[in-house]
């Protein structure tokens, strides 16, 4: 029974943990470009967090992260994919 518990503890856990997304401000430079956009988060669903995970993923491309704006779950996505535009999940 005690070897039971720590795999129902560990199944609870991963389907309580809800889907993490966060909105973010980004720039090139040479010529001067912005971008706003939203991204899926894999770690925790924080700010500093998001950050962290987000910054070597822009860079990848070229971007270089200015701040998260939110993080938020799934009910924030639909509200935000008009004005990600092509940005919307990208990366």
């Amino acid at each position: 029974m005690k070897h039971i518990l720590p795999i129902v503890l560990a199944l609870f856990g991963t389907a309580a943990q809800a889907d993490c997304y966060a909105d973010y401000k980004a720039k090139q430079d040479d010529p001067l470009r912005l971008q706003y956009g939203v991204a899926q988060i894999n770690g925790a669903c924080e700010i500093e967090a998001a950050a962290n995970e987000l910054a070597p993923r822009l860079e990848g491309a070229g971007w270089i992260l200015l701040n998260i704006v939110s993080v938020f779950d799934e009910n924030g996505l639909e509200e935000r994919r008009d004005s990600a535009g092509e940005n919307f999940l990208r990366f």
